[in-house]
């Protein structure tokens, strides 16, 4: 078995000497063996390295990083473990980030966008800062604010529809996933955690739920659309049938 020191570890594991450090205070990594006042580091002490690293990338936290370690130790098969928190924590929406620059959104906006209103956007998750440039999670819900400003609407009005639609889609969210949780825990024992059989079956069932949650959401929001124009056309008949009444009587 291959032997590294600390910095020989970190070149081989792609991570740097403070980041092996940290990892031994959160016992992500097992500390090393002494020989004197150096630290003798092992192939599995590279193996557990490249996995919290790789780890990091798909996402996960450090408190993520170590429960699944600790479930692994404690004899869990981590491949269903990784599996569901795969599931629970991988993207519900297929479309693929953008980037733009300050100026390029201000011209998507038709230059009407205020360095205050791109901090409010921010503040949304609308965009992201990265360096000189943002990234754009949903380019499809960046086009349609920069329809909604072409059409006359003020941006801060987008940015008022889209504050609200984040609230309105946040409760609708927790309640689909409070209906499953529900549904799962209902024939369990309280503090109950799911076996290596079930943890398979939980990812699929998370799995299922995305097509089910954008079609249900989407079929929703298409009917109400259509009441509410529905109502708003009525109001405006009723209006227009009120005014010209008013107008012969007074003629």
């Amino acid at each position: 078995m291959a032997e590294y020191r600390i910095d020989e570890l970190a070149q081989a594991g792609g991570a740097t000497v403070r980041n092996i450090r940290v990892y031994q205070d959160r016992g992500l990594l097992p500390p090393p063996r002494r020989e004197g006042r150096v630290g003798i580091y092992t192939d599995v002490h590279l193996a557990r390295l490249r996995l919290i690293g790789s780890l990091l990338e798909r996402g996960f936290t450090m408190a993520h990083i170590s429960e699944l370690l600790t479930a692994w130790e404690h004899g869990r098969d981590l491949s269903h473990v990784l599996g569901l928190e795969s599931a629970l924590v991988g993207p519900w929406s297929q479309e693929v980030p953008t980037y733009r620059t300050a100026d390029e959104l201000r011209a998507m906006m038709g230059g009407a966008v205020t360095a205050e209103q791109l901090d409010r956007a921010v503040r949304l998750g609308l965009i992201e800062p990265e360096g000189d440039r943002y990234t754009v999670p949903s380019p499809r819900l960046l086009h349609a604010g920069a329809e909604l400003v072409r059409i006359g609407v003020s941006m801060d009005d987008v940015l008022d529809i889209a504050e609200r639609l984040r609230a309105d889609t946040d409760r609708i969210a927790a309640r689909f996933v409070g209906v499953v949780a529900e549904q799962i825990l209902a024939s369990k024992e309280p503090g109950w955690l799911p076996s290596d059989r079930e943890l398979p079956e939980l990812a699929e069932l998370v799995e299922r739920l995305r097509p089910l949650v954008g079609a249900s959401v989407q079929a929703s929001l298409a009917a109400s659309m259509d009441r509410a124009v529905t109502r708003w056309l009525g109001d405006r008949v009723t209006e227009l049938t009120t005014h010209e009444s008013d107008r012969r009587r007074s003629g």
